[in-house]
């Protein structure tokens, strides 16, 4: 008997995938008409290359101390490590209270989509215009810097929070609520402990992307640290060796932030086990 083949079942085009579709037809042709109108300078591709792969050379193969010695860099790596910590610190604290209010198992739907809706808004404006922002008031330096950053990882950490505390077991919470536990009591004997593998591990990727973004703070804003020398040696010195170097302190901190993430990571296992 011969086997029927099979279906194959084509979804139907929505107004929402043709919107897509269409916006990305529309960036792709904006692309190509932006290599072809661009003004090279009589620069070709080859050139552009080579120029490029001259310049790495440098940088990384001839590196040197210049215009700070290698202790200055390590105490502006501390400062940009502490712009780090206090931006997450806050943003965790403060996106902890409102992650519990944007649960949809532990708070009312509309509280929960309003907060979401907030939220949503914060992390889709870049770090760097909500520091700008702060700026207009409390002007250019390490203040408009913390409060931008922590502005944005309280957008960031609502959501990795939130949705760690919806896959809880909502078994469990109605337990606690027919034992007349507390709203309190529920968050901080349950929600808490059977999450907080995922709370720390949201933390720590947050401090590492806080740390790059407190490099890039630190040149844009002005908000001190390895950035703010980086800053200084590309568009005052034009030393491309010292960038070399400073380069090599960001890498390296970035190495060890990872290996560190990965053995709290394997601690918090061993201890859930």
């Amino acid at each position: 008997m011969p086997l029927s083949p099979k279906r194959i079942k084509v979804k139907p085009l929505t107004k929402e995938k043709l919107v897509i579709r269409g916006i990305l037809l529309l960036l792709v042709l904006l692309s190509v008409y932006g290599f072809y109108s661009f003004d090279y300078k009589d620069i070709t591709l080859l050139s552009g290359i080579t120029s490029t792969l001259a310049n790495f050379k440098v940088m990384f193969t001839e590196a040197h101390f210049v215009h700070f010695t290698f202790w200055d860099a390590v105490y502006q790596v501390f400062v940009t490590l502490g712009l780090a910590v206090l931006t997450t610190l806050f943003g965790g604290i403060i996106a902890l209270f409102f992650a519990l209010l944007a649960a949809q198992n532990l708070s009312s739907v509309r509280v929960s989509n309003t907060i979401k809706g907030i939220v949503a808004f914060i992390r889709a404006v870049p770090t760097v215009l909500w520091v700008l922002i702060f700026a207009v008031a409390a002007g250019l330096g390490s203040v408009a810097a913390v409060v931008g950053m922590t502005f944005h990882s309280v957008g960031y950490l609502v959501k990795a929070y939130s949705e760690s505390f919806e896959e809880m077991d909502n078994g469990v919470i109605e337990a606690l609520k027919a034992s007349g536990a507390s709203w309190w009591h529920i968050i901080f004997q349950a929600v808490i402990p059977s999450s907080i593998t995922y709370l720390v591990s949201w933390t720590f990727l947050r401090f590492e992307i806080n740390f790059g973004v407190a490099v890039a703070m630190g040149a844009a804003a002005g908000a001190g640290g390895i950035g703010f020398d980086m800053f200084m040696a590309s568009g005052f010195y034009l030393d491309l060796r010292e960038i070399g170097t400073i380069t090599y302190f960001i890498l390296v901190v970035a190495v060890l932030l990872e290996v560190l993430a990965i053995q709290i990571k394997k601690r918090l296992k061993v201890t859930n086990i």
